[in-house]
């Protein structure tokens, strides 16, 4: 890359794992893009730990379901920043509704679905453009294991993730000659606010390494997949969950 200035947006970033991610890449040296849909104190505080850390960054609030939010946002972003261009997307805004299939109301089948395939669409469309012409990016999307294995419970969750890797093959056949990947991180049980509902102890039991893993882990394997190291892996899904094979 030949970018002074390299930014990476990274949806979902208030907690969790987009948190890890963005402050991890802020450490690479990228001015990061911080998206969140509602929780400003929570983005605020990853935008400190991104400072902390000696980069800089900006809040970008959307909700990445709302197409018209999302081409706002990047469009205003664009207009001050003439001249430059987002490198790096790492697309983890997700949502759970676990529910069985039987007992699933249609809004819950479609927030799901809307946050990860609408989401993915929506903010890495628009900015395609800017990747080809400099030819040189990076996509990353966070998936899961449900979208792998299939998981009970989560029929609409692992609707939503196996649609999100199969979109990440055909994408990465689509780019790849300029010098654009794109790749799937797909978490096993990670230790965020999303999962702190879940069993744990049980949930253990399951896991070879006997443990859940933290944001953080998954975050240097994103970071990986982000930089000059990984250009030659792409269309790729790489799990990340202790071991558990099916």
């Amino acid at each position: 890359m030949t970018d002074v200035k390299r930014y990476a947006l990274v949806t979902g970033a208030s907690r969790g794992i987009g948190r890890a991610v963005a402050v991890k890449l802020a450490e690479m040296g990228y001015t990061i893009l911080i998206n969140y849909a509602s929780n400003t104190a929570a983005a605020e505080q990853t935008l400190a730990r991104v400072q902390e850390v000696g980069s800089e960054g900006e809040l970008m609030p959307f909700d990445v379901t709302d197409a018209a939010a999302v081409e706002s946002a990047l469009t205003a972003w664009k207009e001050r920043h003439a001249g430059e261009h987002i490198a790096v997307i790492v697309n983890n805004a997700g949502i759970r509704k676990d529910n069985l299939m039987m007992w699933m109301p249609r809004t819950e089948w479609h927030q799901v679905l809307d946050t990860t395939l609408d989401g993915f669409f929506h903010v890495t469309q628009p900015l395609l453009k800017d990747m080809i012409v400099a030819k040189w990016g990076r996509i990353v999307n966070i998936v899961s294991l449900s979208g792998i294995k299939g998981m009970p419970g989560q029929t609409n969750y692992s609707a939503a993730k196996g649609g999100l890797i199969a979109a990440t093959k055909a994408l990465a056949s689509e780019v790849a000659k300029k010098r654009i990947t794109v790749n799937a991180v797909a978490p096993g049980f990670i230790r965020t606010d999303m999962t702190s509902d879940l069993p744990e102890a049980e949930l253990k039991k399951m896991i070879p390494a006997a443990r859940f893993g933290e944001a953080e882990e998954v975050a240097d394997l994103v970071a990986f997949l982000c930089s000059d190291k990984a250009a030659y892996i792409t269309g790729e899904v790489i799990s990340i969950n202790g071991g558990i094979y099916m």
